[in-house]
């Protein structure tokens, strides 16, 4: 990691791995404590916690309660900047940038709220955020560390 590309938006695939015991979280991780110890400037979109739930308890086996008391854990961080925005004209935008870029529209609007924030980098597992041009995109995974989360999800 580079003090140099700060600010780093989160997105869901990283605050899921790194609350979930898989053979990569500590990929994820290791952003996590950075940004809690305040270590790296990270911006959170508030949405993008309630999703990690969703994915924990989804798709890496965690009850409502167990993945609930780790993200609570986490939404009590001070040195995070938790993003609340979700207005109705951050959600145009996030669809507009939906429909540009072709990507899902939870994607739209981590995009926005980068752009919105200026942030220069998006953390992510999520290829697809490489095709915006408003900010970097790094993809916390290798390609082999992809393909090992796969196989452990059964995919």
């Amino acid at each position: 990691m580079s003090d140099d590309t700060e600010p780093y938006l989160f997105d869901v695939g990283v605050i899921a791995l790194a609350h979930a015991d898989t053979p990569v979280q500590e990929n994820a991780l290791e952003y996590i404590r950075d940004a809690v110890a305040g270590e790296i400037e990270a911006i959170v979109p508030r949405t993008a916690v309630l999703g990690a739930h969703h994915v924990m308890r989804n798709h890496l086996g965690y009850s409502n309660r167990e993945a609930s008391k780790l993200l609570q854990n986490f939404l009590s961080a001070k040195r995070v900047h938790w993003y609340d925005g979700v207005s109705e004209a951050l959600v145009h935008e996030s669809l507009s940038h939906a429909g540009d870029a072709n990507v899902e529209a939870w994607d739209g609007y981590y995009a926005q709220v980068a752009i919105a924030e200026g942030v220069n980098t998006v953390l992510t597992i999520d290829a697809d955020f490489g095709r915006f041009d408003a900010f970097d995109t790094e993809l916390i995974l290798s390609p082999a560390e992809f393909d090992e989360l796969n196989q452990f999800l059964g995919n």
